[in-house]
């Protein structure tokens, strides 16, 4: 297939990865890869099994490719998510579980913090199934909340709501819990001057919370079960505010924000399931969503190589101009480059179900 948009540029030796996420810090341009579990030489296939025994990758940035820089210990990476709080510089990463089978998901996962030459430990944080961190600032507030829990038969005394932690000068102190079963991801934004947190949940619902000026409270819902991930983007014209919803078993959604109201509305129905995760692409010829898919079917009997799509903005809808190929689709960052937007894909798994995966550099022409 003929890509107009996107152009290979470097495929990168992962294994289950599980996002990408870019670092700046001291001069340096990192990329870290967080890896779900590698392939146990002789075992069958499973999207599930694997040794999550794992390492994050540390790549360096050279130009527009990306060279290995280092690695942390980090087993069943889900997640990292980069933040400066003041002077200082931190990379949470989300551990879902350790061990190759049984799985242990009661594992703790840890923020470490740049000491000028490397990322060393600094806080870990008891959790179950941790899945995704995300930092954001109220005001001169800064939170980091982290989404887990997974509920599955045998682990329901184990699992735990999701957690907003605070910076209280030191380090990061209980802030409030969030309801959620099987959480997968958080996104902050701001709309009309009120600030905003949605929380995606596998099998609760997806919701979105409200800042009243001391605590997070339930705003509305946003989809009934299968969340996994936002995006927010203003009308370029000026038509107004929207928020994509993806869910992997359902159609994704397009919602609207209604002023009068103060909520969104329904606006668009993306077709197709197996949505993971949602960016923003802005480019001086348009605006663009790009939706990575992870898979159709069961975790017992998925099938891992889909198409994922390049929506482009038209003025009024969300409108499809271009399909890629991923397997066991993750996430994807967007970075800056002088020759176009720079797009880095994961991918968790091969098309037979193995970890040993690329994750693939693009770059975004339009």
């Amino acid at each position: 297939m003929t890509s107009t948009y996107l152009s290979v540029i470097q495929a990168v030796a992962t294994s289950g990865a599980r996002a990408a996420q870019p670092i700046q810090v001291d001069g340096l341009r990192l990329l870290a890869i967080p890896q779900l579990a590698y392939d146990i030489p002789g075992a069958p296939a499973h999207m599930n099994g694997g040794d999550s025994d794992t390492e994050v990758l540390l790549l360096q940035r050279d130009g527009d490719r990306f060279e290995p820089w280092g690695k942390l210990a980090a087993p069943g990476g889900e997640d990292a998510e980069f933040f400066t709080i003041e002077d200082r510089a931190f990379l949470a990463v989300a551990s879902i579980r350790t061990g190759a089978g049984p799985y242990d998901y009661t594992i703790p996962s840890t923020v470490f913090e740049w000491d000028g030459t490397r990322f060393v430990p600094f806080q870990a944080f008891d959790g179950f199934a941790a899945k995704q961190w995300r930092h954001f600032a109220v005001g001169e507030r800064h939170f980091l909340a982290l989404a887990q829990g997974v509920a599955i038969p045998g682990h329901a005394s184990d699992n735990r709501p999701s957690v907003i932690y605070t910076w209280d000068g030191r380090r990061f102190a209980h802030f409030q819990d969030i309801p959620s079963q099987w959480g997968y991801n958080w996104h902050a934004f701001t709309v009309d001057d009120e600030i905003f947190l949605a929380h995606a949940d596998h099998v609760a619902p997806s919701v979105l919370y409200r800042w009243d000026g001391a605590q997070f409270v339930p705003h509305q819902q946003l989809a009934a079960a299968a969340g996994r991930a936002f995006a927010t983007f203003d009308d370029p014209s000026g038509g107004g505010t929207y928020l994509v919803v993806a869910c992997i078993e359902d159609s994704s959604r397009v919602l609207r924000w209604d002023a009068a109201a103060a909520r969104f509305v329904e606006h668009q129905r993306l077709q197709g399931a197996g949505a993971r995760e949602l960016a923003v692409v802005q480019t001086d010829r348009g605006l663009y969503i790009i939706r990575i898919n992870f898979i159709h079917g069961t975790p017992a009997d998925p099938t891992a190589a889909l198409m994922s799509q390049i929506y482009r903005w038209d003025g009024s809808r969300l409108v499809v101009v271009e399909e890629f190929p991923t397997t066991g689709g993750t996430d994807i960052a967007v970075m800056d480059s002088a020759q176009g937007p720079l797009i880095v894909q994961t991918n968790a798994l091969t098309a037979d179900l193995r970890f040993a995966a690329e994750t693939i550099v693009y770059r975004f022409t339009d």
